[in-house]
């Protein structure tokens, strides 16, 4: 039984992997802010299948707010933290940058300094797919150079691996970072592309749609995120005996740090995925075409050899399994 810190313990992923860590008999403190930048309702509803759990505690916390980030550690001292509290989304980061700013820069800055002041085994930490940016060799390599990125949310993402490779030079703090690719299932975030199309099938309104349907996203479902997540968390990153400054690896260090791609290795096209999705819900779409998104990428292809060589990771759930799975959760919650 481990003591496991999860930050955005209410968001989606951070519900899933409580879940999972409390089913597995860990002690698991949840921390969250609890902000709106989606229904705050759909957010105490997964905690409240958490907090009936006697091994799990929540603390609201504002990992931006270094005293309330001091505190949560001093009452808790975590042997792992899995950080996963960030404000997400591409498009929201070209209408309120600070918000970025605040909880993926100055919040992450906390979480580390916290971490190493309390002599943290692992810390573990969501990256993204979106630090790919402009890169255009598929599958999407963690050995690929990643410095053009084309969202300031991307630019955050990449932000934190490099201070986390900081504090794993300077401290010895075991770091590892996962870059998650189009997280999708049970209890999503409604400004996800599955969540919006099915709540605007179903009421019979438009859906918008892409680079006129020209995307191509690595859908990886929360069953197969979460595997991945708590394999990586048992596995504590060692230097790499390899690595050498006239080639730096950029997944690898000479300090306890790693890199790690997260998702399905099987890209589908947006219209295949919207096509899936129309057989399921037994009602076509209303797509409103429309160009390419600033911040967006025509495609992600997530390559996963080395989480599958290092941890045995592979995903199992096809797309049209989640995307069923998603659907009766969808109709069960909103009775519909």
């Amino acid at each position: 039984m481990k003591k496991i810190l999860v930050t955005g313990a209410a968001g989606f992923i951070g519900f899933h992997l409580a879940k999972r860590l409390l089913k597995a008999g860990h002690s698991v403190v949840g921390a969250d802010n609890l902000n709106d930048y989606y229904d705050v309702n759909l957010k105490q509803a997964r905690l409240n299948l958490l907090t009936d759990n006697q091994n799990f505690h929540f603390m609201k916390t504002d990992i931006a707010d270094k005293e309330q980030t001091a505190l949560l550690f001093k009452k808790n001292e975590p042997e792992i933290v899995v950080h996963l509290a960030a404000q997400a989304g591409v498009r929201y980061s070209l209408i309120n940058p600070y918000a970025y700013l605040n909880s993926n820069l100055v919040g992450f800055l906390n979480i580390l300094e916290e971490c190493r002041h309390y002599n943290c085994r692992h810390l573990v930490f969501a990256s993204s797919s979106s630090v790919y940016g402009a890169n255009t060799l598929m599958p999407f390599s963690v050995h690929h150079n990643v410095d053009h990125p084309v969202s300031l949310y991307a630019a955050t993402k990449k932000a934190n691996e490099l201070m986390a490779h900081t504090y794993a030079c300077l401290y010895k703090l075991p770091c590892t970072g996962l870059r998650f690719f189009t997280v999708y299932g049970p209890w999503g975030r409604p400004d996800m592309a599955l969540f919006l199309f099915t709540k605007a099938i179903l009421e019979d309104r438009t859906i918008d749609v892409f680079n006129n349907g020209n995307m191509q996203r690595d859908f990886t479902y929360i069953d197969d995120i979460v595997e991945g997540v708590i394999r990586i968390a048992d596995k504590i990153p060692k230097s790499n005996p390899d690595w050498h400054g006239d080639h730096p690896d950029p997944a690898t260090s000479f300090a306890p740090y790693k890199i790690y791609n997260i998702g399905n290795n099987s890209p589908v096209g947006l219209l295949e995925f919207i096509h899936i999705l129309e057989r399921q819900l037994g009602k076509k779409a209303k797509m409103n075409l429309l160009p390419l998104q600033p911040g967006d990428v025509p495609e992600t292809f997530a390559d996963i050899d080395d989480l599958m060589r290092d941890v045995g990771f592979k995903p199992v759930t096809s797309i049209e399994d989640g995307i069923r799975y998603f659907m009766k959760w969808y109709r069960e919650y909103y009775k519909i």
